[in-house]
């Protein structure tokens, strides 16, 4: 029965979580939260490491919403400073930043074997038009 005991507690003890403690401890600077009787609320955080975010944001009307707005900003790891900037209402989240991809221009170039397809699906309808003019004639 002892030995079950001590089998039991050596699992615990080996099962418990190791702690890494190579991680880097990052202080908070700041970290300012508002939020007022109304729903509107705001915020700015920031870390040591470079990590910002900031938001505001009020109820939106009759609807059970919330319209924000806000920034955040950090180092990527290739050390490219990464800002993006939002907007959150009725219409989603609208995200703006230098680093996000950007549809090409409208009207883009359309390539010739689509233009060439088009035209091909055009004369298969025309061609069934006929066809079909011509069954009850």
């Amino acid at each position: 029965m002892k030995f079950v005991i001590i089998a039991c507690v050596a699992a615990v003890a080996l099962a418990a979580p190791q702690y890494d403690s190579s991680e880097e401890f990052v202080p908070i600077l700041k970290d300012d939260r508002v939020h007022e009787d109304d729903g509107t609320f705001n915020f700015d955080f920031e870390a040591a490491n470079g990590i910002r975010v900031s938001q505001a944001g009020s109820p939106d009307g009759d609807e059970d919403a919330v319209v924000k707005a806000g920034e955040y900003s950090y180092t990527a790891p290739d050390g490219t400073p990464v800002v993006v900037k939002y907007v959150a209402d009725e219409n989603g989240f609208q995200p703006q930043s230098d680093l996000l991809p950007v549809a090409p221009e409208f009207p883009h170039p359309i390539p010739q074997f689509v233009l060439d397809q088009i035209a091909k699906a055009a004369e298969e309808d025309r061609n069934r038009r006929d066809d079909s003019d011509e069954r009850y004639n």
